[in-house]
């Protein structure tokens, strides 16, 4: 058992470190590319714009169960009027940065992931190298720069749908004052506390995803079954890296 533990402990060890080796040497590598800023805006593209869809879907409904939820339970304390106020700050703070997340993990994640195994597979990083092209300078390093610019817009898209999606229920459908809808808001959220705190967890979630389906692509098994399994295990680690770190953000940042 001792020797089953050191041997565990150490495969981790190492591959800890491997993993922040490359995280550096992406991110490093990603300085030169301001000479090619056509290879970032692909990919933003890419990443960002075939995700909007079910981003802002996502967020509208969100916005609805938000509304609902959110005034049946203010109503009871006599509270209905600041149902504006709970839909932003639970939007701003941790359903929109988490969700958004979640979603991207899940949609450009694994894309990437599945792109970047299959060129493995393919043997095309391989004839990168072999034409004296650096392939983590050529293909990871734009898609993590995409990454890390599109969640936050993501996220504020979401949290924008979220707000719509609060004001239909409560405003349009419930009866909420129209006024009280948007002063209450207005009044509570603030864009330091609130708003600044959601889009630094966007952002150190981009940097978390990203890297995670970049990772996992060029280290997959250039096999079928290894391409699959690592899409797989793409998903299992964002989302679990996401909400951990959403706990440490959150204690760190309300403490």
């Amino acid at each position: 058992m001792i020797e089953s533990v050191g041997k565990w402990t150490r495969g981790m060890s190492s591959d800890l470190g491997y993993a922040t080796r490359s995280f550096f040497s992406i991110l490093f590598s990603g300085f030169g590319l301001w000479r090619r800023p056509r290879l970032i805006t692909d990919q933003i593209h890419f990443i960002g714009n075939y995700s909007l869809v079910i981003i802002a879907v996502s967020g509208l409904f969100v916005g609805f169960v938000l509304g609902y939820q959110g005034y049946y339970t203010l109503n009871r304390f006599g509270s209905g009027e600041s149902l504006g106020l709970l839909v932003t700050i639970s939007l701003v703070r941790e359903l929109g940065p988490v969700v958004a997340a979640l979603l991207f993990a899940g949609r450009a994640g694994t894309s990437l992931t599945a792109e970047i195994g299959l060129m493995k597979a393919g043997e095309q990083l391989a004839a990168m190298e072999m034409m004296a092209v650096n392939p983590i300078q050529r293909v990871l390093a734009p898609r993590f720069i995409a990454g890390l610019i599109s969640l936050p817009i993501l996220t504020a898209i979401f949290n924008a749908m979220g707000v719509i999606g609060g004001y239909v229920v409560g405003v349009q459908l419930i009866g909420v004052d129209n006024g009280a809808f948007w002063s209450q808001m207005q009044a509570g959220v603030e864009i330091g506390q609130d708003i600044g705190n959601g889009v630094l967890k966007s952002i150190v979630f981009g940097f978390a995803v990203t890297f995670v389906a970049l990772f996992q692509g060029y280290e997959a098994q250039p096999t079928p079954e290894g391409v699959a399994r690592a899409t797989t295990r793409t998903v299992v680690i964002s989302s679990l890296l996401v909400l951990w770190l959403d706990f440490l953000m959150t204690a760190w940042m309300f403490q």
